[in-house]
């Protein structure tokens, strides 16, 4: 056979393959594509770190591979839909009140689109199975933000997706677990394990460094899913600040050899000791420690850099280029530095080494930690406060104190190295009690992920959907391929592997119907869209229920197990503005006074506090 004929034969097998992979993505995805109206075009998988294994030969994770291209999927949707329809770049040069409004925009956009993934993905989960959210992003404001700037729209704890009937029981015990003193996550885990119902937990930020996207930065946005294989060891919404390092594995064990422990808690100058024993070789300024920075962080970890630095070590400054060749941003974003971190050689042949210290809002350095195992890194965390005033070697103390004890005013005055007021001792002891009723692992000096995880063996699936490229791992961002049809980059690792997945999406509707089609119904009301008039479906219902827990969660109050209530009177005008709450009043009333029996589960408080 003429060698011509032979290639052609090769080509043709090759282009049989490729249209094979595409077909099974779009099959196996076909409810979340039909769900945005979507069109797969293309789809390209890189292997980053395992085995590499033919598509659709075997899973990499505890999901079966189903599961594991629509979670895929999700992040890719989700990125998608945030690029194009939450105002990416409106909040540059904006006064802060419009700069948290595109925020918010943005945060419900994404949250809404990965609500709605998870709710379809989960019709297809085995029947007696069901994702649970622990931890999510958004409840508070971070550093520098003033205090309306938290409540984002979110998806945090207790929200389940599963068939209904699963869906429905899980429900009722999660309401318990928030409303019933007596009935705690013991109680609550033992319910579970008995009725035969596999929780799957999940830790969220559907959307990663939303000031950057809000100002169209040029990297960074994101949007991150953890599923695990149990539920969190949850029991309250939550949302603070845990510090952390993290370092490769190795360097703690070394450490170890010599007699020192190495964890949060310990000096700085024997972390870098360990360092120079592993790597003999590396020269102090070739340590590079990534640390969130900016003045308002200054009372926190200012101690800190002025330790690495008094070692001779380089702490990371914005505009760093990285070795990927990106540009490192320090203003925010925890999660993502943690897959760079490890060493190198440069082109001169020294050695090099990246690593993360300082701290983190608590669903990212849960979601970094659960990256370790994977990494081969040593994740070692300690709780903090929500204030940022005491210095992290402080900081790192006052969550361990106990409460109830008669002393207390008197150790948290010896740890702050002066006497607080009796509000502000009243404020630190709540940020205590919350964080225990919530089931963090408080009388621990120092934690790691697996104090999260009731079995203490876990298994995890993370999923990192990229709206802008990313400076540590060098992905690419959403990117236009034509009119109508765009490229989203998408990493999905476990224990077993680790891969790159890059789809080309076309949509299927033009721009102002595609955006109607991302939009929650509730934002499409507050634009205008004459929901009186437009054909009502049963699963109104859900979406708006589902839609509230997003918006403004603060703000519903859970009547036993099947009803929520509405006060308008906790509702923010940050969050949902004056003009928007009117609109909402209406809506509600509408939907409850047209649909009784869909909208049963509903009740509201009007401003003022008339029913």
């Amino acid at each position: 056979m003429p060698y011509t004929q032979h290639r052609r034969c090769d080509t043709d097998g090759k282009q049989r393959d490729k249209q094979n992979t595409i077909a099974q993505w779009a099959f196996d995805t076909r409810p979340i594509l039909g769900r945005f109206h979507l069109w797969l075009e293309d789809v390209d998988v890189e292997w980053i770190r395992g085995e590499p294994a033919a598509e659709f030969t075997r899973e990499m994770s505890f999901l079966s591979g189903q599961m594991e291209r629509m979670v895929a999927m999700m992040g890719a949707v989700t990125a998608l839909g945030t690029r194009l329809f939450g105002r990416h770049g409106e909040g540059a040069d904006e006064p802060k009140a419009a700069l948290n409004r595109v925020k918010k925009d943005a945060d419900a956009i994404s949250a809404y689109a990965m609500s709605e993934c998870l709710w379809y993905l989960t019709r297809h989960l085995p029947e007696n199975h069901a994702i649970m959210v622990g931890l999510g992003e958004g409840l508070m404001p971070k550093a520098g933000e003033t205090p309306e700037m938290g409540s984002n729209p979110q998806l945090g704890f207790g929200r389940v997706y599963a068939r209904p009937e699963v869906a429905l029981k899980l429900d009722r015990w999660v309401v318990r677990l928030l409303n019933d003193d007596g009935y705690g996550w013991d109680e609550f885990y033992t319910d579970i394990k008995r009725s035969g119902i596999t929780v799957w937990g999940a830790a969220i930020d559907t959307l990663e460094n939303t000031s950057r996207f809000a100002m169209g930065r040029p990297s960074g946005p994101m949007t991150v899913f953890h599923l695990f294989d149990q539920p969190l060891r949850i029991s309250r919404p939550y949302e603070g600040y845990m510090g952390n390092l993290f370092l490769p594995t190795e360097v703690v064990e070394r450490a170890g050899e010599h007699s020192v422990l190495i964890n949060f808690r310990t000096p700085r100058a024997l972390v870098m000791e360990a360092i120079q024993q592993t790597y003999p070789s590396i020269a102090p300024g070739n340590v590079h420690v990534w640390c969130l920075q900016g003045e308002s962080r200054v009372a926190r970890v200012g101690k800190l850099w002025k330790q690495w630095r008094d070692c001779g070590a380089h702490v990371v400054e914005p505009g760093w280029t990285l070795p990927t060749g990106g540009q490192a941003f320090t203003e925010s974003g925890t999660y993502a530095p943690t897959y760079l971190i490890g060493p190198w050689e440069d082109d001169n042949g020294e050695k090099h080494l990246f690593f993360c210290d300082g701290y983190a809002a608590s669903a990212e350095a849960l979601q970094a930690a659960s990256l370790a195992p994977m990494l081969g890194l040593d994740a070692s965390l300690a709780v903090f406060t929500s204030r940022f005033e005491l210095p992290y070697e402080q900081e790192q103390q006052v969550m361990g104190l106990d409460p109830h004890d008669p002393e207390f005013p008197t150790r948290l005055s010896s740890l702050m190295g002066r006497t607080p007021g009796d509000e502000e001792v009243q404020l630190y002891r709540s940020m205590i009690i919350d964080g225990a009723e919530a089931g963090l692992p408080l009388e621990k000096a120092t934690i790691s992920a697996d104090d999260f995880f009731p079995e203490k063996r876990w298994d995890v699936l993370a999923v990192s959907g990229y709206m802008s490229p990313d400076p540590y791992s060098g992905a690419s961002g959403v990117e236009q391929v034509n009119e109508d049809t765009w490229r989203v980059t998408v990493r999905m690792a476990t224990l077993r592997g680790d891969k790159r997945i890059t789809f080309s999406l076309r949509l299927m509707e033009n721009p102002q119907q595609s955006q109607l089609v991302f939009n929650p119904l509730l934002i499409r009301f507050f634009s205008g869209e004459d929901y009186p008039n437009r054909p009502v479906k049963i699963s109104d219902s859900g979406r708006i229920r589902n839609e509230l827990q997003t918006l403004c969660l603060d703000a519903l109050e859970f009547i036993g197990s099947e009803r929520i209530r509405v006060h308008f009177d906790r509702i923010p005008p940050e969050v949902i503005s004056p003009e928007n709450q009117r609109v909402l009043l209406d809506v509600l009333t509408w939907y409850k006074a047209h649909h009784p029996l869909w909208f049963s589960w509903l009740e509201f408080e009007r401003p003022g506090g008339s029913e």
